[in-house]
């Protein structure tokens, strides 16, 4: 597999990103999501303005999983079944290039466009915010900044899959809409009525490592155990164990994410 047709690929997916200026809106979204978020999130408790570090990366994930996720699945959606309506899929493969550097090219100019902007959107605030933040401080935001991308690479992925198993464009966005749905709202609500409905002997460690068929819990895990106060805020601490709350074994877990739906694409892509 060479990797010149990859790049190629990914160069043009990211330069039709940028072109259409897809990058600054997304970016210019999480921006002032952001500060709002910052200096405004204790507005019901009334006060105004930055209060710590812990608070706003704690505000920041209830926003994140609920925006970054949507935003990448509505990118990758139509990456392949678009060009099959468009009618130039079978022109793509009739160049000397496989099935399997089509979608990595594919899915690697989304994801630099994706990242591009959650960096931007992201780095802004903590450009602003500097001043305010200790070394420490700026350590844990950068943990939450990667930890946001790994989480948008991981649904990108997702939208790839969506994108190779449907039919069409209008299958494909109510597959990724789905998609949405399942792991953002349903299925926390389906864990919870699990744990309910046993009087609790559903919980413990079998729960915990439920958690890890959600991309959207992982990164709460990775957060939630950064920072003591952020760990108190979302009462994790029982549910989830630390071993399990360890960055690396949950980076391994997002990796995870990322590798499987794009390995099933391609298995799926296959003539």
């Amino acid at each position: 597999m060479e990797a010149t047709p990859i790049f190629t690929i990914a160069a043009k997916e990211f330069r039709d990103r940028m072109r259409n200026r897809w990058v600054l809106a997304v970016a210019l979204v999480f921006t002032v999501f952001s500060l709002v978020i910052a200096y405004f999130g204790g507005a019901q408790q009334g006060t105004v303005g930055f209060r710590s570090i812990e608070f706003t990366i704690a505000s920041l994930v209830s926003l994140v999983i609920y925006l970054i996720p949507l935003i990448a699945l509505l990118l990758g959606f139509d990456a392949i079944v678009g060009e099959r309506e468009r009618g130039s899929l079978d022109l793509l493969l009739a160049l000397p290039i496989t099935r399997l550097e089509l979608v990595l090219g594919k899915y690697l100019g989304l994801a630099a466009a994706l990242t591009l902007s959650t960096l931007a959107g992201f780095g802004l605030v903590a450009v602003l915010l500097f001043r305010q933040l200790s070394w420490n401080g700026l350590f844990h935001y950068a943990g939450f900044m990667l930890s946001s991308v790994l989480l948008g690479l991981a649904f990108l992925s997702l939208a790839v899959l969506v994108s190779v198993v449907a039919r069409d464009r209008t299958r494909a966005s109510g597959l990724a809409i789905a998609t949405w749905f399942l792991f953002v709202l349903v299925f926390d609500l389906v864990l919870l009525g699990v744990l309910v409905g046993s009087g609790g002997r559903m919980g413990g460690d079998l729960m915990a490592w439920l958690l890890l068929l959600n991309p959207a819990d992982v990164f709460r895990i990775l957060n939630v155990f950064s920072l003591d106060d952020v760990r108190t805020l979302y009462g994790l601490t029982s549910i989830v164990p630390s071993s399990l709350g360890s960055p690396v074994v949950m980076g391994g877990v997002m990796a995870a994410w990322i590798a499987v739906p794009l390995a099933l694409a391609h298995w799926r892509f296959k003539p």
